[in-house]
C-alpha cells in the first residue's frame, strides 16, 4: 500500500511561509519577520497539529528545513521535548542535490523526485512535509501530494519565500475540510482536483472595441 503524503504549511495572507518558527530560523533574502507564527500564536490550530502528528509518521524535508530541524529538535526540552523525541524516532527523508552529511539519526538522502515517488510506493507510515518550500512545485507537478493543509494567518508579510514558487503547475484543488479559528486563522484541507477546465463556451465574449483592439496590440508589442 502506497504511503500517503501530507503537506502542512503555515502561510501568510500573501502566501509567505518563510521562517514561521523563530527570528533566526531562515533570514535568507533579508527576511526579518522570522517567528511570525509565534508573534500571532493561535491555540486554535492545536487540534489540527495534534491530528497531523498523531500515530506513526516519517518526515519528508528539503535540505534547509532539515538543517533547521536537526539543529533544534534533538535538543528540545520542556514542553517541546516530546515532539523532539518523536522527530528523533521518525525517519527523515531529505531531498538534496548536495553531498553534505546527514548527521541526525534516522536520516536518509533522496536525490530526485523519482526517489520520492519510489519511496511513496513502499509500505510504511504516512509522510509529512513541514516547511520545505522548494518541494511543492515539483511534487505537485508529479502528482505526489495527497493532502495539502494550509494554516493561513491574518497577516501580510510583504516578502519572503512563497508556498507556491516558480514552476508550480496549473491545477485545481478540492477543499475537503475547513475551519476558521477565533483569532482568524483559516485552516483548509485540500486534495488534488485535476486540471483547470477550459474557458466555457457560455462565458463572456471578449469585446472588440477599438480601444480593446488597441490594448491588445500594445500587449502583443510589450508596451502595455
Amino acid at each position: 500500500m502506497a504511503r500517503h503524503i501530507t503537506a502542512a504549511a503555515f502561510v501568510s495572507l500573501d502566501g509567505v511561509m518563510q521562517a514561521p518558527g523563530g527570528p533566526t530560523e531562515d533570514p535568507t533574502g533579508g527576511f526579518d519577520e522570522g517567528g511570525w507564527v509565534f508573534k500571532l500564536w493561535d491555540e486554535g490550530i492545536d487540534d489540527t497539529l495534534g491530528t497531523l502528528f498523531s500515530g506513526e509518521y516519517d518526515l519528508l524535508l528539503g535540505r534547509r528545513t532539515y538543517d533547521i530541524f536537526a539543529a533544534y529538535w534533538p535538543y528540545a526540552d520542556g514542553e517541546n521535548a516530546a515532539m523532539g523525541e518523536a522527530f528523533d524516532r521518525a525517519n527523515k527523508y531529505v531531498l538534496t542535490a548536495g553531498n553534505q552529511p546527514l548527521e541526525w539519526q534516522n536520516s536518509h538522502r533522496l536525490g530526485s523526485i523519482d526517489d520520492i515517488a519510489a519511496l511513496k510506493a513502499t509500505d510504511g507510515p504516512k509522510l509529512i512535509i513541514q516547511g520545505s518550500s522548494t518541494l511543492y512545485p515539483s511534487l505537485l507537478a508529479a502528482g505526489l501530494i495527497d493532502t495539502l493543509i494550509t494554516m493561513t494567518y491574518p497577516v501580510i508579510l510583504g516578502a519572503g519565500k512563497r508556498l507556491m514558487g516558480n514552476g508550480t503547475p496549473v491545477s485545481t484543488m478540492t477543499m475537503t475540510e475547513h475551519k476558521v479559528t477565533a483569532k482568524g486563522t483559516v485552516i483548509a484541507t485540500y486534495t488534488p482536483g485535476g486540471a483547470l477546465p477550459p474557458y466555457p463556451s457560455q462565458g463572456p465574449i471578449p469585446i472588440t472595441s477599438e480601444r480593446e483592439l488597441a490594448r491588445q496590440a500594445r500587449i502583443a508589442n510589450g508596451l502595455w
